[in-house]
């Protein structure tokens, strides 16, 4: 048995992750991939002790696996004419858009069983490619799984400028959720000063979903509330005085108030965008979706379920703050632009299946059997220090 196919399950069952995955009813499932290896050693790269990152979202709101479901109740796979589709309905926005979606009138949408109804009927009467040019058109999260979309890098790299590296450099973070705010905790945790920028108009949600989790992510962060469009000049001022900015929002939405990443760049600071798929795409997209249409997903007698929680998130989040330490220790001013959906790609290559195993029930546990070993399945939280 190679040691790297044992490595990534003894990694899967250690994050808490494979806790997460699987039927409500049923034993812990392994994702595919190396996910959970990528995560433990680039945490290892930064050199950060921390709680298993893939499920501590879990183990502060209570998430459990939760299929045909992801953990977080917002988002499910669906069969459609030619394959497998998914879609999250997180925001009342991408809910108010489910009409459009199904072109045809739905009455009283509404995030319920009754929805999920409507939109499987649909699904099973389009193609996943279809689906997926409709959910990037709508602006909704989703799409077929996996995507259609050609793949490129996950971190692209471009230098536009230079810089003068600083031991503590300063970081202007006008992420939300989990990915951005992910990356700025770590790089706090290496010595760096975070101050969190958040719009009037549009405050991070994470505060109000999971406010657990966010003081989490935001502990000893600055943190400044504008009104972009009438504190412009104070926004522009943060972004020249800092060493990185990390933005999460399709290009677009900054574009339009005249503030440019390759015009910051150019001038020194460097700047690095999480998107779902890539500054050059408008499609949006969450840590469930975009895992899955990354082919992140688990398959049972029933069909295909989500792997863990919101996985794309952390593992993006870890990724972004590894490229961004590398960056904010050279010369050189640089965009870095991170596509979710093609980090968690990567961390399918070179992987083909995991090792024969079973998952049995130990006490008050689960477990994994492998013919030359066995080792625990961590609950979300299970061993972490408080």
């Amino acid at each position: 048995m190679p040691e790297s196919d044992l490595e990534a399950l003894r990694d899967w069952a250690d994050s808490g992750a494979m806790a997460l995955t699987g039927r409500p009813g049923g034993h812990p499932l392994a994702p595919p991939g190396r996910a959970a290896t990528i995560v433990r050693r680039g945490l290892e790269r930064l050199r950060l002790d921390l709680p298993p990152l893939l499920a501590e979202r879990a183990a502060l709101t209570g998430f459990r696996r939760n299929g045909p479901w992801s953990p977080g109740g917002k988002f499910r796979l669906l069969r459609a004419a030619d394959g497998w589709i998914g879609l999250s309905l997180a925001r009342s926005s991408d809910i108010e858009l489910i009409p459009a979606l199904v072109e045809a009138p739905v009455e009283t949408p509404s995030p319920g069983d009754d929805l999920w109804a409507t939109l499987r009927a649909w699904a099973l009467g389009t193609t996943a490619r279809a689906a997926d040019d409709r959910m990037t058109l709508l602006g909704l999260p989703g799409g077929a799984v996996p995507s259609p979309v050609p793949r490129r890098p996950g971190v692209r790299l471009t230098t536009l400028g230079r810089r003068s590296p600083r031991a503590n450099p300063l970081i202007v973070d006008l992420t939300s959720l989990w990915a951005g705010p992910l990356c700025a905790r770590l790089l706090g945790l290496r010595g760096a000063h975070v101050v969190h920028v958040e719009s009037h108009a549009r405050p991070d949600a994470g505060r109000r979903v999971t406010p657990a989790f966010y003081d989490r992510l935001r502990a000893g962060h600055e943190r400044v509330t504008l009104d972009f469009r009438a504190e412009l000049g104070t926004l522009r001022e943060l972004i020249a005085r800092a060493d990185l900015v990390l933005e999460a929002s399709r290009p677009r939405a900054l574009r339009h108030l005249g503030v440019l990443a390759e015009e910051a760049v150019a001038a020194g600071t460097s700047w690095l965008s999480i998107t779902a798929r890539g500054r050059q795409s408008n499609a949006v997209g969450f840590g469930d979706d975009v895992a899955a249409s990354a082919g992140v997903v688990v398959e049972d007698a029933d069909g295909l379920l989500p792997a863990a929680d919101a996985l794309a998130d952390p593992l993006t989040g870890v990724t972004a703050a590894l490229a961004a330490t590398d960056v904010l220790a050279g010369e050189h001013a640089c965009l870095i632009d991170v596509s979710m959906l093609d980090v968690a790609r990567e961390s399918l290559d070179g992987w083909s299946a995991h090792p024969p195993h079973r998952v049995v029930r130990r006490g008050e546990g689960w477990w994994v059997e492998t013919a030359t070993d066995a080792f625990p399945v961590r609950e979300p939280g299970e061993g972490v220090r408080s």
